[in-house]
């Protein structure tokens, strides 16, 4: 059982192994993994360095991305107090649908540096992560001022974080603009108290379902309590900083678009959980989000989450057992809970099963691309983008705060694979819009050759008779591509 790690004699489930680890494996990460055994790979995998490759970041710079973040929202809060100023009913809508079309745009710039990264990045680790904690505090962009917001969201409260102290990674959602924004506690207030968000930071982001598989147990009492807790916390307001009273100008918080104002606090005392907190402010936030993610609560929650996504579903108890110890002992240290799963049993006999876990629509999507166009990553992102739209997991799209399920039984629906199959037949017949720049016409870009040596050597002995058979019915190399990524094994991680 490969589960130490050593360099020497790669097993048979290495090549499946990378496929957790990635989205898919290609020649350089099996090369890599052979000679330093998972071990190792692992460890590099979880000290990738924050900086994208320099093509890959030359790719990123060239999105519209500069008009997200503080800047941009100013810039919004600007134009639309302009537009309600104008009084012709037709200019109003015609600035009204430009002013739509700017969000469009910066939102679809934001999925497809997404999507690049996914595809291109060597570091797929990082891009695994990102993609699970972007659904874990999940946002959507389509909610008031979000989709202005994405970009900063996840290049600086998420990414930076994925393999950090869980924590960290719950204080930085919270003080993300786009989440106060979405799950509507900018405008919670003394007196005017919202608990939308507290119930999701508890229920959805740390504890789980209060009764339910984590052992959490609290009531609407704390969630209540954790509210009022909350209050204060927002967004800088358009007309500026607020006026404070000299006491209270030391309690005023101020980063970016971030802001706790201390005239919109409860400064009375609180119990959340059985544990008093006294009214100061801030701090008083630091010390709730200290305690949630102290809950064996929040330990069993989130490994049961990272299981269920990488390993299986429902995930192996034993398994999600170490993992929440090993959440508890190092204090959330996520990478150490992921070196606890990654090279566990539970792992390797998930792999060896004849049933695998079954890919949700973003691993399909791009662990069939990576394999297509390995030798000529494409550039073009928005058919990828349209993809995900037509299987029903659009990046950023998930109304509810939930996030997207990863159980097989949300995707494996005869629609579900109808669609999969259309997707694998333009994926596999060598389509040039993945290579077009936006407004112009396809280039010419033949059948990708997806029977490589790498095929024959890791996905050809893992075909069952029924794929085997159909590909030998194939008429052209396209039609032999389509039945490849849309055959029963290439669904399976």
């Amino acid at each position: 059982m490969p589960t130490g790690g050593t360099a020497a004699g790669s097993t048979a489930t290495d090549w499946r192994w990378l496929g957790r680890v990635g989205f898919a494996g290609d020649a350089a990460a099996l090369a890599e993994l052979r000679q330093q055994g998972r071990a190792a790979y692992l460890g590099r995998q979880l000290a990738a360095p924050p900086a994208d490759p320099p093509e890959l970041a030359a790719a990123i710079a060239a999105l519209p991305l500069a008009a997200g973040g503080p800047d941009g929202l100013r810039q919004l809060r600007a134009e639309n107090q302009r537009i309600n100023q104008i009084a012709d009913a037709d200019e109003k809508q015609r600035a009204r649908s430009e002013l739509n079309r700017s969000g469009n745009e910066l939102s679809n710039a934001t999925q497809h540096r997404h999507l690049l990264r996914a595809l291109r990045s060597p570091w797929q680790l990082r891009e695994q992560m990102t993609w699970f904690w972007m659904n874990h505090f999940s946002v959507y962009a389509g909610k008031a001022q979000v989709r202005w917001l994405l970009p900063e969201y996840e290049e600086q409260a998420i990414r930076p974080r994925v393999f950090g102290r869980f924590e960290d990674l719950v204080m930085a959602s919270l003080s993300a603009p786009a989440m106060l924004d979405y799950l509507d506690n900018a405008q919670s207030a003394v007196g005017k108290v919202n608990e939308n968000y507290a119930r999701e930071l508890m229920e959805l982001h740390t504890l789980g379902v209060s009764g339910g598989p984590s052992g959490s147990s609290y009531s609407q009492q704390d969630v209540q309590e954790l509210a009022r807790v909350l209050t204060g916390v927002g967004i800088e307001q358009a007309n500026g900083p607020p006026r404070l009273g000299p006491q209270r100008q030391a309690l005023y918080r101020h980063e970016g678009l971030f802001e706790f104002n201390p005239n919109r606090h409860d400064f009375g005392s609180k119990k959340l959980l059985g544990h008093a907190i006294a009214g100061s402010g801030f701090e008083e936030v630091r010390q709730a989000v200290a305690l949630l993610v102290r809950q064996r609560a929040c330990a069993m929650f989130v490994s049961q989450k990272l299981a269920a996504y990488f390993v299986a579903d429902p995930a192996p108890p034993a398994l999600v057992e170490r993992m929440a110890g090993r959440f508890q002992q190092s204090g959330g240290d996520i990478a150490a809970v992921l070196q606890a799963m990654f090279l566990s049993p539970e792992l390797e006999a998930a792999l060896q099963a004849p049933e695998r876990k079954f890919k949700d629509p973003f691993q399909f999507v791009v662990s069939s691309v990576r394999w297509a166009y390995a030798e000529r990553p494409p550039t073009n992102m928005q058919p990828l983008v349209g993809w995900l739209q037509q299987l029903g997991e659009p990046l950023y799209g998930r109304i509810s705060p939930d996030g997207y399920p990863a159980s097989e039984a949300a995707w494996a629906s005869s629609g579900q694979l109808v669609r999969r199959l259309e997707i694998a037949r333009t994926i596999g017949s060598g389509p040039g819009a993945l290579y077009a720049e936006a407004g112009s016409r396809p280039a010419r870009v033949g059948f990708p050759l997806l029977s490589s040596r790498l095929y024959y050597e890791q996905i050809e002995p893992q075909l069952g008779p029924a794929t085997r058979a159909a590909l030998l019915q194939t008429a052209s190399q396209g039609e032999w591509n389509a039945v490849l990524l849309a055959s029963p094994e290439w669904m399976q991680r």
